[in-house]
């Protein structure tokens, strides 16, 4: 088999960008799951930092959709029918979001999947649910995660001084 020596060439070049742009991902790749009755649900995302930014109104602007992390889309897996405060969430995959405002925020479940962080599409919503917020102490580094509360679970959105919940719980 005689090498085409422009396509090596090619090829080492597509993979060597693949693999350098891999390596320099600016937010790394996290995931939280739970299970709840014996049905996983799964939330991968990427974990930007704060790195002395103004975060929320800045960054993350208020009345603004945001892609809830970095990177690609925010994905919701899950393998049952579940409730996420008062949205009924059909088993399945989803892309969240979210709508930060300087009094209520809300968290968005979408249909449409796949897709970069910054594609959205309001046609594509499932649905929307206010979010709880509080003050705490500074969160560094961008923070989802399900925690197990009282025969259901809380989804919990932490980055630098403000943190967001919501119930999660299986549907009946």
């Amino acid at each position: 088999m005689k090498l085409n020596p422009g396509k090596v060439l090619l090829a080492a070049f597509v993979f060597a960008a693949i693999a350098s742009a891999q390596g320099k991902r600016p937010s790394p790749p996290e995931k939280t799951a739970i299970s709840l009755g014996g049905h996983e649900i799964t939330i991968n995302y990427s974990a930007p930092s704060v790195k002395g930014r103004k975060i929320w109104g800045g960054l993350v602007p208020y009345g603004q959709v945001w892609r809830l992390g970095a990177n690609e889309a925010t994905s919701l897996s899950t393998a049952a029918d579940i409730q996420i405060g008062d949205l009924k969430v059909p088993k399945g995959n989803y892309t969240l979001y979210m709508l930060p405002g300087e009094g209520d925020s809300m968290l968005i479940v979408n249909k449409q999947t796949g897709q970069w962080g910054t594609e959205y599409s309001e046609g594509q919503d499932l649905g929307r649910v206010k979010l709880s917020k509080s003050e705490g102490p500074h969160v560094e580094q961008f923070l989802l995660k399900l925690d197990a509360s009282g025969g259901g679970a809380t989804l919990k959105i932490d980055w630098d001084k403000e943190s967001f919940s919501v119930p999660v719980k299986l549907a009946h």
